[in-house]
């Protein structure tokens, strides 16, 4: 095991902690930009590193295809070829699965895929993405898993979560530096709570350095969502991190850490950037409008980043439809927003000012007091009153106690080797 993960703070289930890797001290909670071929689309790693960014993630998959971990790893791996003196996470290249399955084939053996570059069939076994991910070398790595999308039901939910776990054990065998690099599991089994808890219960046997919730995000109703994570996270080890896969959303990230969970990533800040819209407190601007053409104001006001010392919205607007420059601007903005984020998730928790934060952050998204059930439904459950942030009205379904009760910690399983 290459990592050390020390709790430094609490609120309930939520935790602010530092996570030591081989290549950098991280705070937690925090977001993870997607670097998916050894790039953040239009940003440098200085720029990266002056945001605050702790971890950025690569794709097994892509970088596989091109430049090809081979030439990678002969160049002295992914850090030093891309000049990124910090943590690293490559993703297995599972996702593919979804994103890419009209040109995939999944049996046992691993997955078949048509090679986007070629149109050759490419075949990635549990033991070749794991020897990748070696040969690239980041400081987390990740087991190839079989994933599913959330809104499939029937057997093949099933049959995908017991693969999941007959593949750890080949990635575990597979591994060749485990001293340097770090396995983390992905816990499966879509939205049936036992199957779930089999595959948590399974993957905590196998005392892995971290855990993974995959197979969300993928248009499942949020009610649902967060459920999972609820589960998930009161059943993994307290000792661990816990990592919400394809997660970005801000407001999700703050109900998942309320919930207990880590680490996040997603390419939604700068995806959205590229669209010309920027994430601010009260949720999102949109600089393609044409309102923004005469806006003398920054993006956000109360941030302190680059491009809202120096830009105003007229100057971005007429950018973002026609320069690159536009969405290289707002993917600054956007990222430094996400580590300010997480950046504030982590003080909250440790200065015992994490409820306080959870409503001044709802307050200023919701001003007319509109909070999503959803997230009403989840501070329940994560012990943190939004009461002052809702606007009393008698249309919400209610959570009954006895639904409530059974997401609670103290009644899920534990790894009796937890603290």
């Amino acid at each position: 095991m290459a990592l050390r993960f020390e709790i430094m703070g609490r609120f309930n289930r939520a935790r602010a902690a530092q996570l030591t890797l081989p290549h950098f001290t991280c705070q937690t909670p925090l977001f993870m930009p997607v670097g998916t071929q050894g790039t953040i689309k239009g940003l440098t790693t200085q720029q990266l590193e002056e945001i605050g960014c702790q971890i950025i993630l690569g794709n097994t998959y892509h970088l596989a295809l091109r430049p090809t971990s081979e030439l990678i790893d002969e160049l002295g791996g992914l850090h030093k070829f891309m000049n990124w003196p910090r943590a690293m996470l490559t993703d297995s290249g599972g996702f593919q699965m979804v994103s890419l399955l009209h040109l995939a084939d999944i049996t046992e053996k691993g997955v078949t895929f048509q090679s986007p570059v070629d149109g050759k069939p490419m075949l990635l076994t549990p033991e070749e993405s794991i020897q990748i991910q070696n040969r690239i070398g980041a400081d987390i790595i990740m087991a190839l898993d079989d994933v599913v999308r959330t809104t499939i039901t029937g057997p093949r939910i099933e049959e995908a979560m017991y693969r999941t776990l007959r593949w750890i054990d080949r990635c575990i065998a597979a591994h060749k530096r485990p001293h340097e690099q770090n396995l983390f599991g992905i816990v499966q089994g879509g939205l049936d709570p036992v199957l779930r808890d089999i595959c948590v219960r399974g993957l905590v046997d196998r005392n892995l350095p971290g855990y993974a919730i995959g197979g969300l995000a993928g248009g499942e109703d949020k009610d649902s969502f967060w459920r999972v994570v609820a589960q998930c996270t009161a059943s993994l080890p307290e000792d661990k991190p816990r990592y919400v896969m394809g997660v970005g959303y801000p407001l999700d990230i703050v109900v998942c850490s309320a919930l207990g969970a880590d680490m996040y990533d997603c390419v939604y800040p700068t995806r959205t950037a590229r669209f010309g819209t920027a994430l601010i407190p009260e949720g999102v601007l949109k600089l393609k409008h044409q309102v923004m053409a005469d806006d003398t104001r920054p993006i956000d006001p109360t941030c302190d980043c680059m491009v809202c010392r120096n830009y105003t919205r007229a100057y971005i607007h007429c950018l973002v439809t026609k320069y690159a420059m536009g969405s290289q601007l707002l993917s600054y903005h956007n990222l430094y927003y996400m580590m300010k984020l997480s950046r504030d998730l982590h003080s909250s928790i440790v200065q015992g000012q994490f409820p306080e934060f959870v409503r001044k952050f709802l307050q200023r998204m919701f001003p007319q007091g509109d909070v999503p059930q959803w997230v009403c439904n989840a501070m329940e459950v994560a012990g943190i009153d939004i009461s002052s942030c809702c606007a009393p009205f008698t249309t919400r379904n209610t959570v009954f106690s006895d639904e409530i009760s059974s997401l609670k910690p103290q009644n899920s399983c534990k790894n009796p080797s937890a603290t």
